[in-house]
């Protein structure tokens, strides 16, 4: 099943290399239809932003071969567009730098690349555009190790669409993990609608967790009434669990219903969820009532954990 999966994923990703290397021109002789292969056009790119780089970074940055690097270099300087000058700290490196025409050639590449992109977008509407820039930003967070090693989550408060991202994030999680049903989504986008309607900016917050500039958390605390406030909501994406989000979520909405004056902030669940429970343990909730149900489909054991504060 897994080497199926792999073959599936990787012909999916062969086939959108093959589209895009067409529609952007990577093959053509002259990328861009400049005078300059892809591989000359971004080392342009690379000495006009670093304004000046030694050339062993540009073979260990790019992945070149030392030879193809001075044969390109080579064509630059009998061209006018670069200088070479020894590294005056390691006889055996060289300096590079674009030289007037150089960085007229650059901005020239640069305006170039910005139009043909621009040609493709254009038809795009804005939330096209959007979706765009974040299914981008999907594929380096997930290819690059890097990124996927060093990228950090942030809170902050909600913003227009983030309710809606709520409700389709958990409808199809717990839909597509535990088989729930089409009540699942009618109650989350209740309490969605029931908490934008109502927002007091004292009384109730929602927090959004952001990695990479992505979305891969929430939670909401929400006024219930006569002193007690409610955990609604708390979701962490799969490919951000293990960093300490829920813990961290849990912890904000304990600080912000206490800060507000509540005297008790209580939430249901399902027993099922064992990580969030874990979390509400740890983080001083006591169960007062459970009950079976079939609210969304299968059996299941509701909860409901109150903290005093």
């Amino acid at each position: 099943m897994r080497e199926s999966t792999d073959i599936t994923t990787i012909e999916a990703m062969r086939a959108f290399n093959r589209f895009y290397t067409d529609r952007i021109g990577i093959l053509d002789r002259e990328y861009l239809k400049a005078d300059y292969t892809l591989a000359e056009a971004r080392i342009v790119y690379e000495i006009g932003t670093r304004v000046e780089v030694l050339a062993v970074e540009l073979v260990r940055d790019l992945h070149l071969d030392p030879a193809y690097l001075s044969r390109i270099l080579k064509k630059f300087r009998e061209r006018g567009l670069v200088t070479v000058t020894q590294d005056p700290t390691d006889g055996r490196s060289q300096r590079l730098a674009l030289t007037e025409k150089g960085r007229t050639e650059f901005d020239t590449l640069a305006e170039l690349s910005r139009n043909q992109l621009r040609q493709m977008v254009a038809p795009l509407g804005r939330s096209e555009r959007a979706s765009l820039v974040e299914a981008m930003a999907t594929i380096t967070r997930l290819i690059d190790p890097e990124a996927r090693a060093h990228a950090t989550a942030i809170l902050r408060p909600h913003r227009p669409g983030d309710l809606g991202w709520m409700i389709q994030s958990q409808t199809e999680f717990y839909v597509g993990t535990f088989g729930w049903n089409g009540r699942f989504e009618a109650l989350v986008s209740q309490v969605a609608a029931d908490f934008l309607e109502h927002y007091d900016v004292g009384r109730d917050h929602c927090w959004i967790a952001e990695r990479a500039g992505l979305r891969v958390g929430s939670v909401i605390v929400m006024d219930g009434g006569d002193g007690v406030a409610k955990l609604r909501m708390l979701y962490v994406d799969e490919t951000a669990r293990g960093l300490g989000l829920g813990k961290l979520l849990v912890d904000q909405c304990v600080r912000f219903a206490r800060n507000a004056g509540y005297r008790q902030l209580t939430l249901w669940t399902n027993d099922i969820l064992h990580t969030a429970r874990h979390i509400y343990v740890a983080a001083g909730f006591r169960l007062v009532a459970e009950e079976r149900h079939r609210m969304f489909g299968p059996e299941l054991n509701g909860q409901t954990w109150t903290l005093d504060l």
